[in-house]
């Protein structure tokens, strides 16, 4: 079998069964392989019926007694098979599988696995895994992630079977070297122990390998665009440094020390014939577009213009605000580049940028567009990064020759993970707030005490101040999220009768959702429900209150980006979370809330207790998927490969050399999407 072999020419593969596995991403014999197990079931503890534990996963030897008995309940067929050993006994119990009465032979001992219940009194074990004795015995079984009605039993066998038929074919792509550095072991052995590990030694050897083979082609492909973005591209020398000293002096509030060092990372840079790529880190509030400002100035001051990309309309008029506020007293010309322009206003802007006379551009993705020509653009800067993948990054740097790029984010990710997301950036990093910026009191609350907030909600609204409420998002049913938000706006407008209440969600079109956002800007508006939609892109210094319902559905990093939308006036702000979780990670996430404000402290929390999976998804930031590596457990491992990619393209800048043909593919089809000049 061929390792290309489309997963429909399997055995035991139909179309409905193709679709499925299509749906999880696999399209051939290789997908199958490199679809990995999330966990195991170690299978070599097995219990005696006694010994059962009740409402856990138990693993046991059995007989079958005779022939199973069927009942018809309401709509469905129950099966129940008797098993039992020397010990006692318990039922097998399956839901319209009438084959199961029939399934097992006398005198044969079967391997169940499955989960103890007690219903009417008497023990069961609903649809339990199972297998004969002595093909089951001691083994550690995979458990894969999947979707309804492919069960894991299907996929193991799958899986069983393609190894069978396609044993060392994987061709070894990790260069010796490497490998015996690192201790890895070779990809076959690996791709085998991964699935079916032989033990739990063998187990660690495949996870280790294929962790860091993951990490090391990603942090490849990450070195070879930096080298690509810097191959043989002279950066805009920018001199005048004067100007930012002149600029600072200028600018109506001190810097923080931590805005000034990375202003100074920034000079090292742009003074140079280099091209920058800075990535600054810092969370909400703490200065980032005062630093980006100061750089666009001293652009500005040597001849070039400077543009700014963002997100969102709302955040692209709030920005051209204050940068006009800024720039315009000191004669420099400053454009907006938005989709809501009249065909009229966007001829004339462009004429501006194409000339020259427009020196600070500002605008949405409009400014990446085709008929955008700009006349000397030597910084480009994009804003909430996280809403632009490296392609958009890269089509804005292509709008000038060679310019300077500054990426702002006020998403904390501990630094060793932004190494990964953002391995093709240089980092700083503003760890220090303005004085003076409201420390926000944060609580969580159960559902028991939403009307003693609405309550304290009016009282804001009757002191002239406004308050967001964010309804969690339910990601399985656009139609039943939306119905969940405009029914809870309708109560909330009943409730709080003879206030504004207004509502915004991702369904809306883009005008709507922008009127209305203004209108909450301006004050008009005195609660604004909201999904998730606000988390980027809107700043209103009036309003002090931010209700978060279901909180617990939220990671904390985006519970931290929803609070910093809140303490950004002169007045006291809060933070409110309800949520009727009882788990006890969501619960301790809920006190972490409490606790910190740090939104460092809290990524880090957030990717201990959740796992980096949910924390960020890497294909929003147009990076292959991780399918093994887990970016918080792996960390010494994520490490190791770094070292090992940075010295391979110290020996081989291009992969050029034979030895490194196969990971040169490799890395080539993994990064397909970008364009590395290997």
């Amino acid at each position: 079998m061929d390792l290309q072999c489309p997963i429909l020419e399997l055995p035991n593969v139909g179309e409905h069964r193709a679709k499925k596995l299509n749906s999880m991403g696999i399209f051939t014999a290789e997908d199958l392989l490199t679809h990995f197990p999330r966990e195991y079931d170690d299978r070599s503890h097995v219990r005696k019926i006694k010994e059962l534990v009740l409402n856990e996963e138990n693993t046991f030897l059995a007989f079958a007694k005779g022939q199973g008995e069927s009942v018809r309940i309401r709509n469905m067929t129950l099966t129940r098979v008797k098993l039992y050993d020397e010990t006692g006994s318990v039922y097998g119990v399956w839901y319209n599988q009438l084959y199961m009465k029939k399934a097992f032979l006398e005198k044969t001992q079967y391997l169940f696995t499955g989960k103890l219940q007690k219903k009417y009194g008497k023990l069961e074990i609903a649809s339990p895994e199972y297998e004969k004795a002595e093909i089951a015995m001691g083994k550690i079984v995979p458990i894969y992630p999947s979707v309804q009605g492919l069960s894991q039993k299907i996929l193991r066998k799958l899986i069983e079977e393609v190894l069978k038929q396609t044993k060392s074919q994987l061709k070894e792509t990790m260069p010796f070297w490497i490998r015996k550095e690192y201790f890895l072991c070779e990809r076959n052995f690996a791709i085998e122990n991964i699935h079916f590990p032989q033990s739990q030694e063998t187990f660690f050897q495949a996870r280790r390998r294929l962790v860091f083979e993951e990490f090391f082609l990603l942090q490849l492909g990450l070195l070879l665009m930096k080298e690509t973005l810097q191959e043989g591209k002279e950066g805009i020398l920018l001199k005048k440094e004067e100007a930012v000293e002149e600029f600072l002096k200028k600018f109506p509030f001190a810097m923080t020390n931590a805005q000034k060092k990375v202003l100074l990372e920034m000079k090292e840079d742009m003074r140079q014939p280099k091209v920058m790529n800075r990535l600054v880190q810092g969370d909400v509030g703490s200065g980032k577009t005062a630093v980006a400002m100061a750089a666009a100035y001293w652009t500005i001051q040597n001849g070039y213009q400077a543009a700014l990309m963002v997100p969102t309309e709302v955040l692209a008029e709030q920005h051209y605000t204050s940068f006009c506020q800024m720039f315009e007293p000191l004669g420099i010309k400053t454009v907006l580049l938005s989709g809501s322009l009249t065909a009229k206003q966007k001829r004339i802007v462009l004429e501006q940028i194409a000339s020259g006379e427009a020196q600070m551009i500002l605008g949405t993705h409009a400014v990446i567009q085709k008929d955008v020509i700009f006349s000397k653009l030597a910084l480009v800067i994009t804003d909430e990064q996280h809403r632009f993948g490296v392609r958009q990054r890269g089509a804005l740097f292509e709008k000038g020759k060679n310019p300077h790029v500054l990426v702002m984010t006020a998403t904390p990710i501990p630094r060793t993970l932004a190494l990964i997301l953002y391995g093709d950036l240089d980092i700083s990093i503003i760890d220090e707030l303005p004085p003076g910026r409201q420390k926000i009191d944060t609580i969580a609350v159960t559902p028991s005490y939403r009307q003693r907030i609405y309550h304290f909600i009016k009282k804001q609204a009757d002191s002239g101040l406004q308050s967001y409420i964010i309804c969690p998002m339910i990601e399985e049913n656009e139609k039943l999220q939306l119905q969940a938000v405009l029914s809870y706006t309708e109560a909330l407008q009943k409730n709080m009768a003879g206030y504004q209440v207004a509502c915004v969600h991702g369904k809306m079109k883009a005008k709507q959702k922008q009127e209305i956002m203004e209108a909450f800007a301006k004050g008009q508006i005195q609660v604004l429900v909201s999904t998730t939609v606000i988390e980027v892109g809107i700043n209103v210094p009036n309003a002090v209150v931010m209700l978060i319902e279901n909180a617990e559905r939220f990671g904390l990093a985006q519970l931290h980006q929803l609070r910093g939308r809140v303490g950004r006036g002169s007045e006291k702000s809060y933070c409110i979370l309800i949520s009727e979780a009882k788990s006890k990670v969501a619960q301790q996430r809920m006190k972490a809330m409490e606790k910190s404000s740090d939104g460092f402290v809290i990524s880090e929390m957030d990717l201990k207790l959740r796992g980096p999976g949910e924390f960020f998804g890497t294909k929003q930031h147009g990076l292959p998927e991780l399918k093994i590596g887990n970016l918080y457990k792996d960390i010494k491992i994520l490490k190791e490969a770094q070292k090992a990619a940075e010295t391979l393209i110290k020996k081989d800048r291009y992969l050029t050399l034979p030895i490194h043909q196969s990971l040169k593919e490799q890395v080539v089809a993994l990064w397909h999407q970008q364009q590395l000049s290997i």
